[in-house]
């Protein structure tokens, strides 16, 4: 099974409902993207700037396996871009349409509930 999202972004201006269609699974892949609370939790330390695997680490609870596996998603999705210094590679927004989804959908869950 290809679990490999592809969410690599182009306008689409719904012209008739071929187009509108290709909209909503274009959303529908984004979605999928962002089920993953791993992923969320790296975007939102992301926000604040470019950082390594283990500065990643340091800010969220996972092993480097599972960590590096969702920043591979994200990257094949074309959300992060990475660099390599020496041994260590860094990672970083490329895609600020997805923060500003996460942080709008976060924040209204966040007044929802109160926190």
């Amino acid at each position: 099974m290809n679990t490999k999202l592809s969410i690599r972004y182009k306008k689409v201006i719904p012209d008739s409902v071929d187009d509108s269609d290709a909209v909503f699974e274009s959303a529908a892949d984004l979605f999928k993207l962002m089920s993953a609370p791993m992923r969320l939790k790296i975007i939102s330390c992301l926000c604040n700037g470019e950082k390594n695997v283990s500065e990643l680490l340091n800010e969220i609870d996972t092993t480097q396996p599972n960590m590096s596996q969702h920043l591979q998603t994200l990257f094949d999705a074309g959300v992060v871009d990475k660099r390599r210094n020496g041994v260590q590679i860094y990672y970083r927004i490329i895609n600020e349409s997805v923060v500003t989804i996460c942080r709008s959908v976060c924040t209204q869950i966040a007044i929802d509930t109160g926190d």
